[in-house]
């Protein structure tokens, strides 16, 4: 670990340590509960190994009865300088987020451009996350949201709906720019909470089915794949009855897919009804996927690509290896016009490659293609992170060795 690392490694172990006291747990136990080793767990409180495997850090925040952002303190910070770019415009992020109802009138006269204008500038918001240009698309979010808020505001009939939509859509790059991207839970709750107040005056159940959609990310980064779960098993109850709408089904066959993505961080579930639970909302979201094709609604890039993109991320997630690598044979991400879509699929399989014998090049190149497509994206990954670390001690060949290293910097890893 570099020194950057030391540090926070102390300070999340003195965390654990501390949770660990308040509970009135043994190391022992806590170990038990968590199923860690004992040594595994007193290097973590002692900040000789850094918490950053997701399975671990939910598997003691749930033991622990705690978000794992309480173990984390701060969200993992790269050293790409895009993602200081994206953290340097949180506080504004954050007052623009919290200032922002719409029952009360807003600080800001309401923009000059016309509505159309106001929509194309949440389309490139749209872009901006689907491409990962995270500081680019931070920079940006503070003003859009304000001058939708401020149109809003000033507006009335057909014109309001039209800008409460735009606002609503507006809310889905800023609340998983909060999430997947930079950590910062509590921004991105408050961001489904705005989006959920300004979808609430539709009176669209699809876009109240959105709402419900955003709720889903917010509970499982919280550490609470059940509630999440549960959110979203209510919210496809709710659009089943309302497929006749336009881009339903699409926004159902999103919700099977992340209904499987909670399934696959809940560690109290038995093995084999996790896989049989994500084979069923995968089927369902395959089905749905070939009868309407490629689709951009709600800027979610749904459809038979990303479903397999998806087939590739779950099995990895279940810890079926063969399977993940199966999966990806015959994909072509690049049908999908979203860089971040694309350097997920290249990075799962990357994941998954790492524990085939006699696939750690394979595996390291996948991470470097996925790097040259999304570089913030792949910078910010812990769990990338994590199989880089690995590969770093593996014997490869001199080229990719070299490559490997050069990424394992920009990540801010050392060997």
């Amino acid at each position: 670990m570099d020194e950057r690392q030391q540090e926070l490694a102390k300070q999340i172990g003195k965390r654990v340590r501390t949770l660990r006291g308040k509970r009135g747990l043994t190391l022992r136990e806590l170990a038990g509960l968590a199923g860690v080793s004992n040594s595994y767990l007193s290097m973590i409180e002692g900040g000789k190994r850094l918490l950053k495997d997701s399975s671990y850090i939910s598997a003691l925040a749930d033991a622990l009865k705690v978000a794992p952002a309480e173990l984390l303190g701060q969200p993992f910070l790269p050293t790409d300088p895009h993602a200081t770019e994206a953290d340097a415009a949180i506080p504004a992020l954050r007052l623009t987020l919290m200032g922002m109802t719409l029952g009360s009138p807003p600080d800001r006269r309401p923009p000059a451009e016309p509505v159309t204008r106001l929509a194309a500038r949440v389309r490139r918001a749209n872009r901006l996350y689907h491409s990962a240009e995270y500081g680019a698309l931070a920079v940006r979010l503070p003003e859009l949201l304000a001058d939708l808020q401020a149109a809003a505001a000033a507006s009335e009939g057909r014109t309001r709906l039209r800008v409460l939509r735009l606002l609503a859509d507006a809310y889905h790059p800023a609340c998983t720019l909060m999430l997947k991207s930079l950590g910062y839970t509590d921004l991105a709750f408050i961001a489904v909470t705005r989006a959920s107040e300004a979808i609430a005056e539709l009176e669209d159940p699809v876009y109240t089915a959105l709402s419900g959609f955003f709720a889903t990310h917010i509970l499982m980064a919280a550490g609470s794949p059940q509630q999440a779960l549960s959110k979203a098993t209510a919210t496809v109850n709710l659009l089943e009855r309302h497929l006749d709408l336009p881009n339903a089904e699409a926004l159902l066959g999103e919700l099977h897919l992340i209904s499987a993505t909670t399934i696959t961080k809940d560690p109290n579930r038995p093995a084999g009804d996790r896989t049989a639970d994500v084979r069923s909302h995968l089927t369902e979201a395959t089905r749905l996927a070939a009868g309407i094709g490629e689709t951009r609604a709600f800027h979610l890039n749904f459809g038979p690509t990303n479903v397999q993109i998806h087939r590739v991320s779950l099995n990895t997630d279940l810890g079926h290896h063969g399977d993940a690598v199966t999966a990806g044979t015959g994909v072509h991400p690049e049908i999908i016009n979203a860089p971040g879509r694309q350097a997920a699929y290249h990075s799962d399989l990357g994941r998954a490659l790492v524990h085939v014998r006699g696939q750690e090049s394979a595996a390291a190149e996948r991470f470097l293609r996925a790097e040259l497509i999304a570089p913030q994206r792949v910078h910010a990954d812990a769990l990338i992170g994590d199989s880089v670390s690995y590969l770093l001690g593996k014997r490869l060949p001199s080229h990719v060795q070299r490559d490997l290293a050069g990424l394992a910097h920009r990540m801010g890893i050392s060997r």
